[in-house]
């Protein structure tokens, strides 16, 4: 028996399932791509880094021999073995929870969610590690059980071998179906390959999903849940040729992003942009930003409200308008602080000193802030603080936007102190600062209005020009999500208070 004795997914009737149960296969039928080499890929880089992904990379052609010509079990084994030997099954949780979603959920394959979401109870049978996948599975797709290879553990590191059965494939999966079910037999049973045939013929119906690597994946408007917040370095899913690509970039990338810091920090402003133009990285200037306060007329200085989107938002800012101008920041690391162009103040989170702090230095000229308190990745804009509203009323309204081909500048999980290094080491990293008409006075704080209300209102304009989507989620929603805190950074003593750090 072979899968052409099964029909095709898209022959199976979705209504009335919702009292069935639903038992699919992952790479090639839940998900459009057949191969689950760049998931491991991105689990190897998280972990271990380059070294890590080399080593991985440099045993793929051992993969594909025993894959093809020796057992799928066996060079499932090998890609196990390289990604998680060694590595602490807390940091694989927080990789498979911060990290793959969004590499997955832009994979999924329509005809067969189409069936998998029409069904009551939801099962996956899955040879992937079941610690790599179950965080994805039931936290954005809803489904109640997830069966997959076990991966060994030993005083909290993974020994990178499998446990008893061993890798799901063929009649584990048959024998793992059997034990969890028992004599119930699921209603639809959806795979693709001949080593799934030991669980279709479990099922009442048995559903075979062909190979289109052509199809287009289920759109971000029809997803079950939004990935709103996501984390890892790598912007693209790392195919073993993008690999390759991304091992042979990071020797020239890295040196390339230390000369383009250095321009950035050593150089006059006013020449920054063209410096970081002869460098490759490209700032796109929209709008007409407000002259510089004049300190002779007592007049305060703009406070430039910013969508957040790295750490480096207030350095292209200042790039754009060709003048250093101070910016307000909650945490960033020491050596940002070192390389940092432009002076900035931590934020307390002490709403009766940061008011003063932000006001003292308005007298000084103008200021960067970002409402939103973090970065995030997505089309999405985060809830905005309202405590500047209520400080002045020459507000300047910013839509700051960038765009990276291989490395993301933000991390969650990670050192913070790498982030202006990775943003720029892409290739040609694009920034993009739209400056928005001044806010009318009629719209301030001045005139009457909350705080609340003109914080919403400003976030309405920049979600508008950038056509994102406003939510509510703040800086906790985020860290709670990716790292499994609440984004708190405890402030160690310091002998010396620094006054220049990189980034809001």
């Amino acid at each position: 028996m072979d899968t052409s004795s099964f029909p095709t997914v898209n022959k199976c009737d979705s209504t009335g399932r919702e009292t069935h149960t639903v038992v699919a296969d992952m790479d090639g039928t839940l998900l459009i791509g057949r191969s689950s080499f760049p998931y491991f890929a991105l689990m190897a880089f998280e972990l271990g880094g380059i070294f890590r992904l080399l080593f991985l990379l440099l045993v793929s052609p051992i993969v594909a021999v025993l894959y093809y010509l020796v057992s799928e079990s066996a060079g499932i084994q090998v890609l196990i073995f390289a990604s998680f030997a060694g590595a602490k099954v807390s940091e694989i949780k927080s990789v498979a929870r911060a990290v793959l979603p969004k590499f997955y959920s832009s994979d999924l394959h329509p005809e067969t969610w189409r069936v998998f979401s029409s069904c009551g109870k939801r099962c996956v049978l899955t040879a992937n590690p079941r610690i790599m996948v179950d965080a994805f599975l039931k936290d954005f797709l809803g489904v109640d059980l997830v069966l997959g290879t076990e991966v060994g553990s030993y005083k909290g590191r993974a020994t990178g071998f499998v446990t008893k059965p061993g890798v799901l494939v063929g009649k584990n999966k048959g024998e793992a179906l059997q034990k969890t079910f028992g004599e119930t037999q699921p209603e639809i049973g959806l795979g693709d390959r001949n080593t799934d045939i030991p669980f279709l013929v479990m099922c009442k119906e048995g559903y075979v999903v062909p190979s289109n690597p052509k199809l287009s994946p289920v759109t971000r408007d029809k997803l079950p849940k939004p990935i709103v917040f996501h984390d890892g370095r790598l912007v693209q899913k790392p195919t073993p040729l993008l690999a390759l690509l991304t091992i042979l970039w990071i020797p020239i990338g890295f040196p390339l992003a230390c000369l383009r810091i250095a321009a950035g920090s050593l150089l006059p402003m006013s020449l920054v942009y063209y410096a970081f133009w002869a460098l490759g990285v490209r700032v796109v200037v929209k709008g007409t930003p407000p002259p510089p306060a004049k300190k002779s007329a007592n007049q305060s200085g703009a406070l430039f409200i910013c969508s957040h989107r790295t750490l480096l938002d207030p350095i292209f800012l200042s790039t754009a308008l060709g003048r250093p101008i101070a910016a307000v920041t909650y945490s960033v690391s020491r050596l940002s602080e070192i390389i940092s162009p432009i002076k900035t103040v931590r934020l307390s989170r002490d709403r009766v000193t940061d008011a003063n702090m932000i006001k003292k230095l308005l007298e000084e000229g103008d200021l960067a802030l970002c409402p939103e308190g973090t970065t995030c990745r997505e089309p999405f804009l985060l809830r905005f603080s309202a405590l500047f509203a209520e400080l002045t009323d020459e507000l300047v309204p910013v839509a700051m936007v960038n765009r990276m081909s291989m490395f993301h500048g933000t991390t969650a999980r990670g050192w913070k102190g790498m982030d202006p290094f990775y943003f720029f080491m892409n290739p040609s990293p694009t920034y993009e600062v739209t400056f928005l008409n001044k806010l009318p006075s009629e719209l301030t704080c001045g005139a009457g209005k909350s705080s609340h209300e003109v914080a919403n209102y400003i976030q309405r304009m920049i979600a508008s020009t950038l056509a994102y989507e406003c939510t509510s989620f703040t800086r906790k929603d985020k860290y709670k999500a990716l790292a499994g805190n609440d984004g708190s950074v405890v402030e160690k003593p310091k002998l010396i208070q620094a006054n220049k750090i990189m980034g809001c």
